[in-house]
């Protein structure tokens, strides 16, 4: 494509956001009328609009259960329903042939989780699947495993994001997945003696570790067995890497032959400090440090999962106040990973990145103002949240819309700097590319996933919060390279200040003494014995899920992060091989990974 093409096509696409939409409008009692859905004219091109046709119903979801118990009637050995999903117990040696069925011919396409665990008399693997194109169907696959060498049969056959949830698995329970690719560690070093997360584990005993593998770097593992490859290490010291991440590179000439993903050096084993904290107040600022570019959402994944668990309310207005904050924090998030894109495609940092910076800089301005932090909010409370907004309201609302003024300007400032720039369009049209079947197989979410034409938003797909009742759309590309992946994160900052826009005007008119901030939550919370439950949504980088399984204390028993920075750097080989090794830097950079995110 040449670059003019290229340039009419962006302008195309990054104008089209604002095309009006229709609105039917309801008002309930004395709160100010609110959004409750889209309706599109009989005249509107289909494909102008990112939003998904009705989703199913609650007759079709019964429906769709018990074809799923026919479904599996011959490999289910019990039942152990999830809060949030059936769930199915099947034998270790069954699971490929129970997740083909489930994906093939059940259309459950999308392995969002894998949550391993031990018990005092078994080990435990939970398979939670859903579907990309209707996530309200949800079923999880249980597969318990032996207490003395524990082994089930992996699932990475299926579902190729399986094979770094398996590996995980292994690394901090234990377990040995028959069949997997690839059985060894995957956060930490392979020297490391025990599993973290095991029930028998020593967490007071110390360990040294010596790396042997890189031990003689610049003598023989610079070669190859084929004389006419170079092996080299991107990082894990490297800005492009965007943290500490070791790339292990294979080079022919400059062609990308394989590149090998290695991960763990920020492993702090978030799992096991949340399982050390309380429901009411010790595990939600965790959070704020596993996504720490756009930390705010993190936070409600883990409210979600503990709310539903211990059936704890949310006051409307608290969700209103919840749903603005949130996407000031996807802003953050999206302005960053602009600003630090451009600096690693053609190394632009006196113009894109300090612009980018500058905005962010706005937005966090704002949210100080809201949470009195700048980076670690802590803004979400178990029930609502910490506080209402700051007097004088008006001077805080008029802030906010000041800057969503300003934001169609601004990214028309991105636009003459980036997408429409000669050489950016070189470095990024045609390269990184990811098609839609490859990035569901690897689990991949958020802008990755619908840069590459995947039209899974968990805000709608899922709803929670407000969503459902303001006006805004899910912003796809189908080009599936790295260019789409741009202009999925500008049009997404645009679909964030219509949401903010439509916030503000809701909580300027809410009545005073219906602006309930918190529920009544008991000091300590103690949800059910043996309830679990896996929640997720949807930050700046895909969906984020919390499973959590409780034993009737204040305290999770098991505690699982689902982070999509995780699945979406598994995607990488699929993306770099064949390609430059500067293309490697700007897919890696398109990912927008954040080492806290991946490694927790």
């Amino acid at each position: 494509m040449t670059p003019s093409a290229e340039g009419s096509r962006v302008s195309f696409t990054h104008q089209q956001t604002y095309a009006g939409n229709q609105r039917r409008e309801a008002s309930t009692g004395d709160r100010p009328g609110i959004t409750v859905g889209r309706v599109r004219s009989d005249e509107e091109d289909p494909a102008m609009s990112s939003q998904r046709p009705t989703q199913t119903t609650e007759d079709e979801t019964v429906a769709s259960s018990d074809d799923v118990d026919a479904l599996l009637e011959q490999y289910t050995v019990g039942r152990d329903d999830h809060v949030n999903a059936p769930a199915y117990v099947v034998r270790a040696d069954d699971v490929q042939e129970v997740l083909f069925k489930l994906r093939d011919e059940a259309g459950f396409d999308h392995l969002s989780c894998l949550s391993a665990q031990e018990y005092e008399d078994r080990y435990e693997s939970i398979y939670h699947l859903t579907s990309y194109d209707d996530r309200r169907r949800e079923v999880s696959i249980v597969v318990p495993a032996a207490k003395d060498g524990p082994r089930s049969q992996t699932a990475s056959p299926v579902f190729e994001t399986a094979n770094w949830h398996e590996r995980e698995a292994y690394d901090l329970v234990g377990i040995e997945y028959d069949g997997h690719p690839d059985m060894r560690r995957i956060l930490l070093p392979d020297t490391w003696t025990g599993h973290p997360l095991s029930l028998d584990y020593d967490q007071d005993r110390p360990q040294v570790v010596s790396l042997r593998e890189n031990a003689s770097l610049f003598q023989s593992e610079t070669q190859t067995e084929d004389d006419d490859t170079l092996f080299i290490n991107v990082g894990p010291h490297h800005p492009a890497t965007h943290g500490v991440l070791h790339l292990k590179t294979v080079l022919d000439g400059e062609q990308v032959v394989d590149v090998e993903p290695d991960i763990g050096y920020l492993h702090r084993c978030e799992e096991q400090m949340a399982q050390q904290g309380t429901y009411r107040h010790q595990i939600i600022p965790y959070a704020d440090r596993w996504d720490y570019t756009a930390n705010m959402p993190n936070e409600w994944a883990v409210a979600r999962a503990i709310e539903d668990l211990a059936d704890v309310e949310v006051p409307e207005y608290a969700q209103l106040l919840r749903t603005m904050s949130v996407e000031l924090g996807r802003m953050l998030g999206h302005f960053l990973a602009l600003g630090t894109f451009a600096l690693d495609v053609y190394g632009d940092f006196t113009a894109i990145f300090q612009y980018a910076m500058r905005d962010r800089e706005k937005v966090q301005n704002i949210l100080e103002d809201l949470t009195g932090q700048r980076m670690m909010f802590y803004y979400f409370r178990i029930g609502g949240v910490v506080w209402d907004i700051p007097e004088p309201r008006q001077e805080f609302f008029e802030k906010i819309r000041d800057f969503m003024d300003d934001i169609p300007p601004t990214l028309e400032e991105y636009h003459d700097l980036m997408t429409n720039n000669e050489i950016f369009q070189k470095r990024t049209v045609g390269t990184g590319v990811l098609p839609s079947d490859v990035a569901k197989d690897y689990g991949v979410t958020g802008p990755v996933a619908r840069g590459s034409g995947v039209d899974y938003d968990l805000r709608r797909d899922d709803p929670y919060g407000y969503y459902d009742e303001l006006d805004w759309d899910v912003v796809t590309e189908d080009t599936c390279d790295n260019f789409a992946r741009v202009l999925v994160r500008m049009r997404e900052v645009e679909e964030s200040a219509k949401i903010i826009e439509q916030c503000v005007d809701l909580l300027e008119d809410w009545p005073e003494e219906e602006r309930n901030i918190q529920s009544n939550v008991p000091r300590t919370l103690r949800p059910e014995a043996d309830r679990e439950i896996y929640r997720a949504v949807e930050i700046a980088k895909g969906e984020l899920g919390v499973y959590i399984r409780s034993d009737g204390t204040d305290k999770p028993d098991r505690f699982k992060i689902r982070s999509p920075c995780f699945h979406n750097l598994s995607a990488l080989p699929e993306m770099s091989n064949g390609e430059y090794l500067p293309d490697l830097v700007a897919t890696l950079g398109s990912l927008d990974i954040v080492l806290g995110s991946v490694d927790r």
